[in-house]
């Protein structure tokens, strides 16, 4: 009898742990029926921009919006932009600028929402966060991007994607502009970006900018995150929890399975990164 009871709590338990596990994979998993097209700056050749309008489905139907508020240039920003499609004969892809205190009509947050495609152009990640984070237009790209909009954007572009976006700038060291020159604690500045991909921290012209540094960095103080570097004329495809590899070049993966973190002085040290370096039409898992 004694041991018939403790079967009975121990299968009890098993059946109550099930749904627990269960619920929690559910919130960890990517749920938006959209996608991501994210570029890693430099030229956009034309298979990737095809590719980009193939998913998006802008050659049927619907429309896409160009957003240059990272540009210092907007309006350049939105023509450069508009070429790389009218090229291929789109002309259902329009400008959409906005200026930091902008009221946004409901007219336009409807626009955005509605958006086949979203593409954020390139320049100061840190400037579109500031026009954008935390206002209507935020709020319109997600929704966008839960209900099945691609949501495409280059360079700076590409690091507001994050939920914690590279801002580009090193705490210890301001002076230094092209890349980290070391692995130290307490240096990568890290902001909100728009949250679009919350398992991982994205860096582009990774590759030709020899920005390693940086992302070994991030994957030591955030051991949690993926570090995803994204080499130029080079995307990732997210849907769901997966990536696939697109472009001309690499894409490189770091992560901290170990959650490995030592440290001597400033000098930050880690045992077990694991770096995977993909090429394109490599698939991969954005779970840790």
């Amino acid at each position: 009898m004694q041991k018939l009871y403790f079967l009975s709590i121990l299968l009890l338990l098993c059946t109550c742990n099930q749904p627990v596990e269960k619920v929690a994979a559910d919130k960890a998993a990517n749920t938006n029926k959209g996608q991501l097209f994210i570029i890693g700056g430099g030229k956009r050749p034309e298979s990737m921009i095809r590719k980009l309008v193939g998913i998006s489905g802008i050659d049927k139907n619907g429309y896409g919006i160009i957003l240059p508020m990272s540009s210092a240039e907007p309006d350049s920003a939105v023509y450069y932009a508009k070429i790389q499609f009218s090229t291929l004969g789109l002309e259902n892809v329009v400008g959409m600028n906005f200026n930091k205190g902008d009221t946004i009509t409901e007219a336009q947050q409807d626009s955005i929402t509605h958006a086949s495609m979203i593409y954020i152009a390139g320049g100061d990640q840190n400037k579109f966060m500031d026009i954008v984070g935390n206002t209507p237009i935020e709020s319109a790209i997600k929704e966008a991007y839960r209900q099945g909009s691609v949501i495409a954007g280059t360079s700076a572009g590409a690091a507001v994607m994050s939920k914690k976006m590279i801002t580009g700038n090193e705490l210890r060291h301001p002076e230094y502009e092209a890349t980290f020159r070391n692995i130290e604690s307490d240096n990568i500045e890290l902001k909100q970006g728009l949250g679009l991909l919350e398992t991982a921290i994205v860096d582009q012209h990774f590759v030709k900018r020899s920005r390693h540094n940086r992302l070994f960095s991030a994957v030591i103080e955030h051991a949690d995150l993926l570090g995803i570097g994204i080499d130029e004329s080079t995307a990732i495809i997210v849907k769901g929890d997966s990536a696939e590899v697109v472009g001309d070049s690499q894409v490189i993966v770091f992560s901290n399975p170990e959650q490995s973190k030592k440290q001597a002085g400033t000098l930050l040290g880690a045992e077990s990164i694991q770096v995977d370096i993909l090429l394109p039409g490599s698939r991969f898992s954005l779970n840790r």
